[in-house]
C-alpha cells in the first residue's frame, strides 16, 4: 500500500497542541489517519491538517462515543485507536506491520511505558500497563461508559512487546484538571449503576488506594513521583465517592 502500514488510526482531540505532533509523527507513514476535534481553541486542528485531510470537528459526546465516532470513519480493516499524548514506538510500528498478517488473532493488547511529570513510572501498577488498541474493526468497540472506556472483542486477542509510549501529566495541575473531570464522571458512572457510596468507602477506599499503590505496587521504588501518585490517587478516590454520596444526597 505504497510503503503505508496498512492501519487506520483513530485520534479524538480538545486542546492538545503540545501533544499532538508527536503523536501524529509517530504514525505519519500509516494508510489513514481519521482525527475528531471538539472544536479546540489552539493549534491543534492546523497541526492535525499538516498530517491528515481526514479531520472533523463535532461537540464532545463523552470518551465512549467520541471515540467510537473516530472508529467508525477509519476506513481500514484494522484500527489503531491512539490517544492524543500517545506515541508508537518504531519498535511497535514494525511489529504491528507483522501482526496484521495473522488470521487468528482479531485484536492485540500494547504495554504502555506511562510518563508522569516528565518521568517515565516503572511501578506503581503503570508498567507495563497492557490495554487493547489495535483491533479488526469488524470485531470490537468500545464500550460505552462515563469514563476509563475501552475497547471490546470477539475473539482472540495477542499481546505486542513493543511500547506506546504515553506522556501524561505534564504538570501537577494538568493531573489536579483531570482528577476533577474524571471523579465527576466515576461517581456519574456509580450512581446510574445503583451503587451506594458508604460513609466506610469514603474513609477507606482512598486509604487502600494509597497502600496499595506506594507499598503493594512498589510505587515507592518511583521515589517522589511514586509517592505524589499514591497520594493523588487516593484524593481521586476520596473524591469520587464524596461526589457520589453528593449525587445521592448522602453528603
Amino acid at each position: 500500500m505504497n510503503g503505508k502500514v496498512p492501519v487506520s488510526v483513530a485520534i479524538v482531540t480538545k486542546n492538545e497542541e503540545r501533544n499532538i505532533r508527536k503523536a501524529l509523527q509517530s504514525v505519519r507513514n500509516f494508510a489513514e489517519i481519521v482525527v475528531i476535534d471538539s472544536f479546540s481553541e489552539d493549534k491543534t486542528l492546523s497541526i492535525c491538517r499538516e498530517y491528515t485531510d481526514r479531520v472533523y470537528q463535532q461537540e464532545w459526546k463523552g470518551f465512549a462515543r467520541q471515540k467510537q465516532d473516530a472508529i467508525d470513519r477509519c476506513s481500514g480493516e484494522w484500527i489503531l485507536l491512539l490517544d492524543a499524548d500517545e506515541c508508537v514506538t518504531p519498535e511497535l510500528k514494525e511489529e504491528i506491520i507483522s501482526c496484521i498478517t495473522r488470521t487468528d488473532i482479531i485484536a492485540y493488547q500494547l504495554p504502555r511505558k506511562n510518563f508522569f511529570l516528565g518521568r517515565w513510572i516503572r511501578h506503581s501498577g503503570w508498567f507495563p500497563d497492557y490495554i487493547i488498541r489495535l483491533f479488526r474493526k469488524d470485531s470490537g468497540g468500545i464500550e460505552h461508559r462515563e469514563v476509563h472506556e475501552k475497547i471490546v472483542v470477539n475473539g482472540s486477542v495477542g499481546i505486542c512487546t513493543g511500547y506506546l509510549e504515553h506522556y501524561t501529566y505534564h504538570t501537577l495541575s494538568d493531573y489536579v484538571r483531570k482528577m476533577e473531570l474524571y471523579s465527576t464522571l466515576s461517581a456519574k458512572e456509580m450512581v446510574n449503576a445503583g451503587k451506594r457510596a458508604s460513609v466506610s468507602s469514603l474513609v477507606f477506599s482512598p486509604l487502600v488506594v494509597f497502600i496499595k499503590m506506594l507499598v503493594l505496587k512498589q510505587g515507592f521504588r518511583d521515589g517522589r513521583h511514586g509517592f505524589l501518585l499514591a497520594v493523588l490517587y487516593a484524593m481521586q478516590s476520596f473524591l469520587k465517592y464524596a461526589k457520589a454520596r453528593e449525587l445521592q444526597g448522602g453528603v
